[in-house]
């Protein structure tokens, strides 16, 4: 009798097994994308440190070479001054790479915090055009900065970042934009935010050399640069755009850009900011209600604008792009009797510039009525030929409700402009500073700017001796100290503390600035919480300091 057969069998359910293949075939493609990208990212890097190498370099040529040189004539003033000059642009270029550098390491490190503080739009505006217009006008481009429907002025937010991502857009605008193009600013107040929060769009836009299909998809990226500088010409780190992206990201909103080679490029941030507490005003001037205002300005939207401006504070505008129909439409207005109260002209227009307009208005009108000058650009060097023609007002673009309602609801009378700047300026003379500094380059160059500006200077060498002056020093000896921070034997920061720990109050109240290279935020943080009253960071911008400076002690 033949023994049963036993069958001793492995069952692998095959739906198990089709689903490890996947599985598998998964984490391949995983693997696989992963390494591209590792590759990718090593090779900008690489590209990076090439273009860097290569950008660093060539600044430091110009400063070492242009130092060799002014050395070799110094007795040649002109050529002194020439060669200074050069020097100082490429200080500043390479100031900026190594800016973009560090910021980027910040970000990537997760340093970089928003802090909301209230800001005022017109404020950040301003000092954006004021920043950008020797730029401009070097580089003779045309450039305009507006506004529309701005409602709320005054936000909470981090003005140093949304400085920063808009002066870096621009700052690229102008970069890639030739000598006669435009270049252009706008900021739109949308109707879509919640009760207590205010919507913006600001658009960057420029008329330059455009970007391609292909590098748009990595415009935001670290490292990348569609051109090099040896390519373009054109000096950058190619970490402006992700530093710039990053910032809008971390103030919760979004960026966007349209762009087509040889026509420009169009940057639209869109953000969100809480408004401040306080009713916005939108009522009507009395005294300028019914009245007519006529509005000329070749840029159809700054015509909208500001003549939605006028309407809210109660007066009938009127608006033209042509200087010539703006002189037809006065002649006119003056025949039928409802003549023009105010007007509100453009500078630069292609048919008739603003004094020309104006010299021909008055002509009609006479000299009773107010003549306003609006532009984006500098009105010192024509204010002189404008106040003859018969503007009896400047008024800096963009303007926002806020600035119109006050220069309207001011009398309008010609102010003197031939004040010195001496007049204006604090004295200084007599004023005495204790320079806390380790670095031999970094005193003589303070001791000279503070010397020339009529201060009486001493200098210690570190931490502890500022100390010990400061204990033996006699009632009236020193009116302010500039302290740098990194120093050895004791920092500004500890410096700072025993100075304020000190019991006479005299001298344990003294203003102390920060003057130091540490320059981000938290630096400017842990100054403050030291016990110091400003903070001034290197290397030296002159005219910030000595406006400090003029606050804290005038």
């Amino acid at each position: 009798m033949r023994s049963p057969i036993t069958f001793v069998g492995l069952f692998v359910d095959i739906d198990d097994e089709k689903k490890m293949e996947e599985q598998l075939e998964k984490q391949k493609i995983d693997l696989e994308d992963a390494l591209a990208a590792s590759q990718h990212a090593n090779r900008a890097k690489t590209t990076f440190l090439n273009n860097m190498s290569h950008d660093i370099r060539t600044p430091m040529n110009a400063i070492i070479g242009f130092t060799s040189l002014a050395a070799a004539h110094i007795d040649n003033t002109e050529q002194i001054k020439d060669y200074l000059s050069k020097i100082t642009t490429s200080s500043n270029h390479l100031l900026s790479l190594i800016n973009d550098v560090l910021d980027m390491s910040r970000i990537e490190s997760g340093k970089v915090k928003i802090e909301e503080k209230e800001t005022s739009l017109p404020e950040i505006m301003h000092d954006l055009k004021t920043i950008v217009q020797a730029d401009i006008a070097s580089k003779q481009l045309d450039f305009y900065i507006d506004t529309a429907d701005v409602i709320n002025e005054h936000i909470l937010c981090d003005k140093l970042r949304l400085n920063q991502l808009l002066l870096n857009l621009l700052s690229n605008a102008m970069k890639f934009t030739k000598p006669g193009g435009l270049v252009g600013v706008r900021i739109l107040q949308k109707g879509n935010a919640p009760e207590g929060w205010a919507s913006y769009e600001f658009q960057i836009k420029d008329t330059g050399i455009g970007m391609s299909r292909e590098f748009l998809e990595h415009v935001f990226e670290p490292f990348e640069r569609e051109r090099t500088s040896t390519v373009s010409g054109i000096q950058g780190t190619g970490l402006g755009m992700a530093i710039t992206k990053n910032i809008v990201d971390m103030m919760g909103g979004t960026i966007s850009v349209a762009s087509e080679e040889g026509k420009g490029t169009t940057f639209t941030v869109s953000l969100q900011f809480r408004t401040c507490s306080g009713p916005v005003i939108q009522e009507i001037v009395p005294e300028l209600k019914g009245l007519r205002a006529l509005v000329v300005d070749d840029d159809f939207n700054t015509c909208s604008s500001v003549t939605q401006m006028l309407s809210t504070i109660g007066m009938r505008p009127d608006w033209t792009t042509s200087g010539k129909e703006a002189v037809l439409r006065t002649r006119l207005a003056e025949e039928q009797n409802d003549a023009y109260a105010a007007y509100i002209i453009d500078w630069l227009m292609p048919d008739m510039n603003g004094i020309e307009v104006v010299r021909r208005i008055r002509r009609i009108i006479g000299d009773a009525k107010p003549i306003i000058i609006l532009t984006a650009y500098d009105w010192s060097d024509i204010e002189e030929e404008a106040r003859k023609a018969g503007v009896t007002a400047f008024c800096s673009k963009p303007i926002f409700l806020s600035e119109l309602r006050e220069i309207l609801e001011s009398p309008f009378t010609i102010q003197e402009t031939e004040n010195t700047a001496a007049e204006n300026a604090a004295s200084f003379d007599g004023k005495k500073i204790l320079l806390v500094e380790d670095n031999e380059i970094n005193q003589e160059i303070a001791l000279e700017i503070l010397r020339e500006a009529g201060f009486i200077m001493d200098v210690a060498d570190n931490g502890s001796i500022a100390v010990d002056k400061i204990k033996a020093a006699v009632p009236g000896q020193y009116d302010l100290i500039l302290m740098d921070i990194q120093m050895p034997i004791m920092d500004g920061y500890e410096a700072a503390r025993q100075i304020r720990a000190l019991q006479n109050s005299e001298f344990a109240d003294i203003p102390i600035i920060a003057m130091t290279a540490n320059a981000f935020e938290e630096d400017k943080k842990a100054a403050f919480d030291a016990g110091m009253n400003g903070h001034v960071a290197k290397p030296i911008d002159t005219p910030k300091l000595l406006k400090l400076l003029k606050e804290i002690l005038c």
